[in-house]
């Protein structure tokens, strides 16, 4: 059969399964059921999507595609999915709702906006989202022209502090530049087969090695890419910082470094050198339980290897380190001259749009509010990037200081599973006035809400894919189908915002917010979505030119922002709150170091466990535990355990892993059971946050990261014949 060209990219059996399958046609566009925006082909038939499969001519995957995208009919089409707007008639987590159209929904939440910004003030009305779903800039818009300064993400600890270090550093976030093959790869907290991150795709990876690539695992755990590294560097979770210090050691006492880099557009060298001398092998070795000798090799490997990059993810964040653990990878990319070069770490730039930044309409918040970001002058790093730690709005919740929370408003967020202290975020959400949720399910955190909407998928909706994104691209999100009543969170907001007073900055609808966003390129969404994509200019090593876009206009080994903030200005290492050294107590009690946020590939973080293709993939929560753990605890694989710590106890499935130290435990993230239908869903039987800590001086002291990877537990049989102890837990 003859090749057809789609556009610039050629295919070669659409026309093939639209004959043979009956299908009414292919709409292409990207996928968004995790942050991966995969390039994707939706087959339609009778209106309705029927078959996802990768996109072969779109540059961020390929035609690559993971379970979650294939899987996406089965969320649209889910019988137990939000599809119109409910309104709550019974007590919170009753489960009895009362059907109300969108006018009497967003009329509601809009009386009660206005009325407790009166009463209270704007900065008593909370904003918040998780991830996924592209609608961060629209949330932040809302936000900044209300007054309120107080937005909720998972910024404090997921993605954000790589953005605000890398900002202060180099003034971008550095990406791995795949396309022009790096020759060495260190691979530092990350799984990008299995999780996808922002930015990058396990298949550019993979054929990266494929070609040669020699690469470095940093993890605890032996993952698929542990085992196949040429160096694995096992350490003792939350030591990332002390680990990454020691390679500097290597590097600068061997003099690997890229002498001219180092001199001519660096700020703070020998400041920072002496910090680094502070870490030698000898010490480092003790820290994170990684021979010197094993540091040493993958310095050396990593250093005299050119180009090299590195991959970092979002477990070295979710630590007290968070900050530093960032600072010092910089450091490792910046002083090794692999900033800005092809194959290295690459500052790209994105097209020439008005950017996801502008359009959150950060400059039109009074600088009277932004003062009142709650823990704004507490975690400085984090306030000055609009980013609040959550522990500060329920604070705010139930002891009205500093001042009351009166509304919460979560959009694409399930904050009882994800968020640390899982009891008392749900204690807050039980207490504060007024909730209202935008999900695509009725889930634990909408279950306590007055109002809930129904929010359109990726499937139903345009938009400007990416366009916040560090990778350089845009791509069209085109609208594929309609389900019901769900209307996408960008429409709800906009429609929202009319009727709150902020009318003269949105629009009629939302679909000319994307000509706006576009219009600096001279173009429309019409002509926007008749392209496959569009990309920023390419150009490596721009500093040479224009230097970086730090306060120096050098890569700022030295922060003179975190200076400025009464921060210490050289990245070190802090010992994890709870640990065998630090808390001797404690670990005799609770012997095992825990980790918590292991991901699989079909769930997204609490998303996707009703759908039926995924969840066959994986129907339990698992703990994974060495098996000479294993025994001496006296637990038998597969079958229920109790993990525990001084602050609860939730159950998982043990599951033997011998890639696993058998001092440390790895528990899964983000279990609730959408099929249990009482009360809860079972939100406190296997929610890992039952265990962890938000106390303040527990988390980083800049970004305000909440430490979720690293504490102390002990682990037992569900029933143990010596006491008789069987699994149940109080909220």
């Amino acid at each position: 059969m003859p090749m057809k060209r789609m556009n610039e990219f050629i295919y070669s059996n659409i026309e093939k399964e639209i004959e043979v399958y009956g299908y009414d046609g292919v709409v292409k566009t990207h996928c968004r059921m995790c942050h991966g925006g995969c390039g994707v082909l939706v087959y339609t038939k009778n209106k309705k999507a029927v078959k996802i499969a990768g996109d072969p001519g779109c540059p961020i995957n390929h035609g690559t595609l993971c379970s979650k995208g294939i899987a996406s009919p089965q969320l649209a089409y889910h019988p137990d999915r939000l599809t119109h707007p409910v309104k709550r008639i019974g007590p919170k987590a009753s489960g009895k709702w009362e059907r109300i159209s969108w006018d009497e929904a967003l009329d509601i939440i809009a009386e009660r906006i206005l009325s407790y910004k009166e009463a209270f003030g704007a900065e008593s009305i909370v904003m918040g989202y998780g991830t996924g779903r592209d609608n961060e800039s629209v949330i932040y818009r809302f936000a900044n022209l209300l007054g309120t300064p107080n937005v909720l993400t998972a910024g404090h600890f997921c993605y954000g502090p790589r953005i605000a270090t890398s900002i202060i550093t180099c003034g971008t976030n550095p990406i791995v530049d795949y396309e022009n093959q790096p020759k060495c790869i260190m691979v530092w907290g990350n799984n990008l087969v299995i999780s996808n991150p922002d930015c990058y795709k396990g298949e550019s990876f993979s054929v990266a090695l494929d070609k040669g690539a020699k690469l470095i695992a940093v993890d605890p755990r032996l993952t698929r890419i542990a085992a196949r590294a040429d160096i694995w560097l096992q350490l003792r979770p939350g030591t990332d910082a002390a680990l990454a210090l020691g390679m500097l050691y290597v590097i600068v006492e061997e003099a690997l470094y890229d002498r001219e880099f180092v001199e001519n557009h660096t700020h703070g060298w020998e400041p920072f050198v002496k910090r680094v001398r502070e870490y030698p092998l000898e010490r480092v070795e003790e820290i994170t339980w990684v021979s010197k000798e094993k540091i040493r090799e993958a310095a050396r490997l990593f250093a005299t290897t050119k180009p090299a990059a590195i991959q970092w993810g979002v477990a070295i964040e979710q630590q007290i380190n968070c900050a530093d653990n960032n600072r010092v990878l910089l450091a490792l990319m910046g002083i090794t001259g692999n900033i800005d070069v092809a194959g290295g770490q690459v500052l790209f730039q994105s097209p020439k749009i008005r950017n996801a930044g502008y359009f959150g309409a950060h400059r039109m918040l009074p600088e009277k509010q932004r003062a009142k970001r709650l823990g704004g002058d507490f975690f400085r790093l984090a306030g000055n990037f609009a980013i609040i730690n959550p522990k500060f709005v329920w604070d705010a919740i139930l002891t009205e200081k500093p001042y009351p929370v009166k509304m919460l408003f979560f959009i694409s967020s399930n904050p009882v599973i994800t968020r640390a202290n899982a009891k008392e975020v749900y204690r807050a959400l039980e207490k504060v006035d007024f909730m209202a949720v935008s999900d695509f399910f009725i889930t634990p955190t909408a279950e306590l809400a007055d109002i809930v909407l129904p929010a359109a998928t990726w499937l139903e909706m345009d938009y400007i894919g990416d366009f916040w994104k560090r990778h350089g691209y845009i791509l069209p999100r085109r609208k594929v189908i309609e389900v019901e009543e769900c209307r996408s969170d960008h429409q709800m907001l906009n429609d929202l915002a009319h009727r709150v007073g902020q009318g003269e900055h949105w629009w009629e609808d939302f679909e000319q917010a994307l000509d706006w966003i576009l219009e600096p390129m001279k173009i429309t969404w019409a002509d926007f979505k008749k392209m496959d994509y569009i990309r920023g200019s390419v150009q490596n090593k721009k500093y040479e030119v224009g230097g970086f876009s730090t306060p120096s206009r050098k890569f700022e080994l030295f922060s003179t922002m975190l200076e400025s903030w009464g921060y210490d200005p050289l990245p070190q290492y802090h010992e994890p709150p709870e640990s065998p050294y630090c808390t001797p107590e404690i670990h005799k009690a609770y012997p095992y170091i825990l980790i918590t946020g292991r991901r699989l590939p079909g769930f997204f973080h609490t998303e996707n466990r009703q759908i039926p293709m995924l969840r066959e993939l994986h129907r339990d929560p698992v703990v994974e535990i060495h098996p000479e753990t294993a025994k001496k605890e006296g637990i038998k694989e597969d079958h229920w355990v109790i993990i525990e710590s001084a602050r609860g106890k939730v159950r998982q499935r043990a599951k033997y892993f011998a890639g696993i130290d058998p001092r440390v435990v790895s528990a899964e993230h983000a279990w609730w059971f959408p099929e249990k239908k009482e009360p809860g869903y079972g939100w406190a039987e296997s929610n890992i946050n039952i265990l962890t800590d938000n106390a303040y001086e527990s988390c980083d002291p800049a970004m305000g990261a909440t430490h979720l990877r690293t504490l102390l537990c002990r682990i037992y049989p569900e029933i143990q014949k010596e006491d008789e102890r069987v699994w149940g837990n109080t909220v």
